[in-house]
């Protein structure tokens, strides 16, 4: 037995948030989605650690028939990285505004190795009972800083129901990148506070991007106003053969 529907011909797409979302983030792009007749699922991303994500993650796939092509927003991306290619239905991997890392690298190292980010100065520090810390970004400094182009309004609310990372996941090291053996696509904006352009443009290049979408404006979540777009990427990437 499944988890999704499934359609002949066409892979599941599996939809993966990163910190300070969630999985309503990905509205305009499951409607698409479903009208196009995909079958699709918007996995709720635990944000506790890249190994434990990723081994979660890689639960859920395992319970999906067919073939899969993984989509992943901003830390997302270091989970969909580490959910092993070889061996599974996964066929493609689309990057969204996210990490894309190389064995031993962080999303802090990635966010920081060219200059542009200002989500330090964002964030909100909880103390854990465990004695780690959660990140939440301070809901004055949500849409200029996480969603600049989506409408005042939409990023309220996200800022309210966004989930927290926690610090230890932004600094583990990935693992040997899924993207060695699988065909990837990007899509980022050019205006992103959080992780640089220029980090965006490295990383994409570095992983042989079949078709890299620099948006020009847009902001950490350029997919939500730009769903269409983000769209159009996952169609070319679900008919690559």
């Amino acid at each position: 037995m499944t988890i999704t529907a499934t359609t002949p011909g066409k892979p599941t797409i599996v939809l993966v948030h990163g910190a300070f979302a969630e999985s309503a983030s990905w509205d305009g792009v499951i409607a698409r989605l479903l009208d196009d007749g995909y079958p699709a699922m918007a996995v709720a991303n635990p944000l506790r650690g890249v190994r434990a994500d990723a081994d979660y993650l890689s639960t859920v796939i395992g319970a999906i028939e067919g073939e899969i092509v993984l989509v992943g927003h901003s830390y997302g991306g270091m989970v969909i990285s580490n959910v092993a290619g070889a061996g599974t239905n996964v066929t493609g991997l689309v990057f969204v505004g996210a990490f894309a890392p190389v064995a031993g690298e962080s999303a802090a190292d990635l966010s920081g190795r060219f200059p542009g980010s200002s989500l330090g100065e964002a964030l909100a520090p909880v103390k854990l009972p465990d004695g780690g810390t959660d990140l939440y970004i301070q809901q004055s400094r949500y849409h200029h800083q996480f969603a600049a182009d989506s409408a005042p309004e939409r990023a309220a609310v996200m800022a309210v129901t966004q989930r927290p990372i926690t610090d230890a996941a932004l600094n583990e090291p990935s693992g040997e990148p899924s993207w060695r053996s699988l065909p990837s696509w990007f899509l980022f904006g050019s205006e992103d506070l959080n992780i640089p352009v220029a980090s965006h443009r490295f990383m994409a290049e570095r992983a042989g991007s079949r078709r890299t979408v620099e948006l020009a404006g847009g902001s950490h979540t350029v997919a939500i106003p730009e769903a269409a777009t983000l769209v159009d990427l996952i169609r070319e990437a679900a008919g690559f053969r």
